[in-house]
């Protein structure tokens, strides 16, 4: 059976960060993972979500993959991350992270 990939993230768009932040943390078991007023992170017990504005980050899924520069030129992000944007056939926005950028779990 070959390895699976990980899904690190999904990313929603939201009007305001901080009014989001305080709605998901009052409402549900997670914890701040990083926050500005653009964007920010949430971890929960499965998965991390990322809260984002639409004008800075498109709505996505982000993957992890051995081989992300296959996909495209990687930018490296404020959080040290490496990835670039893909489409799926559906025209939704895919991120794909370099495993070597991600930090330790």
């Amino acid at each position: 059976m070959s390895k699976l990939d990980l899904i690190d993230h999904v990313a929603i768009p939201v009007r305001n960060i901080a009014e989001s932040v305080e709605w998901y943390t009052r409402t549900f078991q997670c914890d701040v993972r990083y926050q500005d007023e653009t964007w920010a992170l949430l971890g929960f017990a499965n998965i991390r979500l990322a809260l984002v504005i639409p004008e800075q980050h498109p709505a996505h899924i982000g993957l992890v993959s051995d081989e992300a520069e296959r996909f495209g030129q990687l930018k490296t992000h404020r959080d040290g991350t490496r990835s670039c944007y893909v489409n799926d056939p559906g025209g939704n926005a895919v991120e794909i992270l370099a495993s070597a950028s991600m930090p330790a779990a």
